[in-house]
């Protein structure tokens, strides 16, 4: 299954994986009152991009993550905080403490649930007036322009079978975040969306290693990546002065419990 195909290369993940802007995490942590007496949890949390600053609240904090490796890189990174703890298990069958959270998240890892349990289960862990609140991550249009257009020509050489012809980032004001399932989800009260869009410069190296990182890239077989992966290379060296920069646009999706 694809969504543990993270766990294959875990430093990779953690070291070519950006953090979430700051503004979103103060967001998070006033929206959900976070301080010393807190309880999150955070479900899948790679190895602590966002885990991280939210345990510097003093928060009391547990997080459930698929991959065993990930866990691992993501408790090393916890370890000056002693009241963040890191469980393996997927968040699906991971049995629920009795004690409620006031706050449950999921960042860029929402899509990785199975559809019919993660709302249910994450609003059953939420005390009433708790936050549940989820990050969505996408990469739209900004930053090398033309870079994201002419690099297209790789994914169509390499990758043909998964690439949409002429295929282009979509701009950042026409990406709006699908909150029908959160509407419509028992027990939570109106939704908000929050928008931090950012732009992140990188080396090809740095770039490689982010591509590297993705269940796409890392699907395919070793021949075909290397090609691919090559190309994007040649393309940053050759014609883009060896640094590119790409634009991400971060929603946080928040609801209260009721």
């Amino acid at each position: 299954m694809l969504r543990g195909i993270f766990d294959g290369d875990a430093e990779l993940y953690d070291r070519a994986r950006p953090r979430y802007p700051s503004g979103l995490v103060d967001a998070l942590v006033r929206q959900a009152g976070l301080g010393p007496g807190s309880r999150v949890l955070e479900v899948a949390p790679g190895t602590g991009q966002l885990t991280v600053p939210l345990a510097r609240t003093g928060s009391s904090l547990t997080a459930v993550e698929l991959g065993p490796a990930l866990a691992a890189v993501a408790r090393r990174n916890l370890a000056p905080y002693p009241l963040a703890r890191v469980e393996v298990g997927e968040f699906e069958t991971w049995p629920l403490p009795g004690e409620p959270y006031d706050l449950v998240v999921c960042a860029t890892a929402f899509h990785w649930l199975d559809p019919a349990v993660r709302l249910p289960r994450m609003r059953q862990a939420l005390r009433a007036g708790g936050t549940l609140a989820v990050v969505t991550t996408d990469h739209v249009a900004g930053g090398s322009e033309d870079f994201w257009v002419e690099v297209q020509g790789c994914y169509e050489r390499w990758d043909p079978d998964a690439t949409e012809p002429g295929l282009r980032l979509t701009p950042q004001d026409d990406v709006r975040a699908d909150t029908a399932e959160f509407d419509r989800a028992d027990g939570l009260g109106p939704v908000t969306v929050r928008r931090f869009a950012r732009d992140i410069t990188y080396t090809a190296d740095q770039y490689i290693d982010v591509l590297r990182t993705y269940s796409g890239h890392r699907a395919l077989d070793g021949a075909t990546r290397a090609g691919l992966l090559g190309c994007v290379r040649q393309l940053i060296d050759g014609t883009y002065g060896g640094v590119i920069t790409k634009r991400y646009l971060h929603e946080l999706i928040t609801a209260p419990a009721r």
